[in-house]
């Protein structure tokens, strides 16, 4: 089982490497709560058309150690960035997703973009969903800690109440079984406690606006119209309106967990992305 250490503290973090060694690299950074499992639906069908693609469990998820410290932006980032030196990756494609957008736009404003030549972020909450000056719609910060404690108390209680919304139930072309939903529910419980409600707390502070500018290279952002977790114009449409070289796919009647509901229309934008 593949593993490397952490370049800032030495933890073990578990990645997965399929695919062509000679392919077009692809990085996958997760989610909150997930393990690199998640992007079953874009890994499996990538490899199969030539692809590599990598992708790590961020520490305290998934098959990395569980760890207490080391859930701050920065060192997230530099756990990231830990995996393309380990791998000597280059000529990246960073796909990340909801929080991992996150950890794509920090790890490239900390370590620059050598090493990666494009990204795309899926439904993000880059540049942050929680309101500030710069983001007059955002989310209320007592709502935000507020619903933070309600994860607190019962997180899976959080996750059930959450589900449909995530995966866009009911929504017209959504087509997700009751026991897919039970199994991402059930990984997500598989990540510590700790870890669990360390990550929400990063997504509380999350802001970075400053940053998005910054990024040098060309950035696919997609985007669902129901998206609840990161409501479109907060995140996915701010991102394509701070970054200069960026283009915004909108997915009608997709919610926050689209890389799930609509897989195919993903691989085909990411493929055309990288082409």
């Amino acid at each position: 089982m593949p593993y490397f250490e952490s370049p800032v503290d030495g933890v073990r973090l578990h990645y997965v490497d399929h695919g062509p060694a000679d392919g077009p690299v692809i990085v996958f950074v997760t989610s909150a709560w997930l393990g690199s499992e998640m992007w079953e639906f874009q890994m499996l069908p990538l490899t199969k058309a030539g692809y590599r693609c990598v992708s790590m469990d961020r520490r305290g998820h998934g098959r990395s150690d569980d760890v207490w410290g080391g859930f701050d932006l920065d060192t997230l980032a530099d756990d990231l960035h830990g995996i393309l030196d380990h791998l000597d990756l280059r000529e990246v494609t960073f796909v990340g997703h909801s929080v991992g957008t996150a950890e794509i736009v920090r790890c490239l404003t900390r370590h620059g973009d050598d090493r990666v030549a494009r990204v795309a972020l899926v439904s993000g909450i880059a540049p942050g969903v929680v309101r500030t000056a710069d983001n007059p719609d955002g989310v209320d910060p007592a709502d935000a800690l507020a619903a933070n404690e309600v994860f607190r108390k019962d997180r899976a209680g959080f996750y059930e109440a959450n589900a449909d919304a995530f995966f866009g139930v009911g929504l017209p072309g959504v087509e997700v079984s009751p026991a897919y939903v039970r199994h991402v529910i059930n990984r997500c419980l598989t990540t510590s406690p700790h870890a669990s409600y360390a990550i929400q707390e990063v997504v509380v502070g999350v802001d970075l606006a400053a940053e998005m500018p910054k990024l040098a290279l060309p950035v696919l952002v997609v985007h669902g119209t129901h998206d609840v977790s990161a409501p479109l114009e907060v995140s996915g449409a701010r991102s394509a309106r701070l970054v200069p070289d960026a283009t915004l796919k909108v997915y009608e009647n997709a919610a926050h967990g689209l890389l799930f509901t609509h897989p195919d229309r993903l691989n085909a934008d990411l493929r055309e992305f990288m082409a």
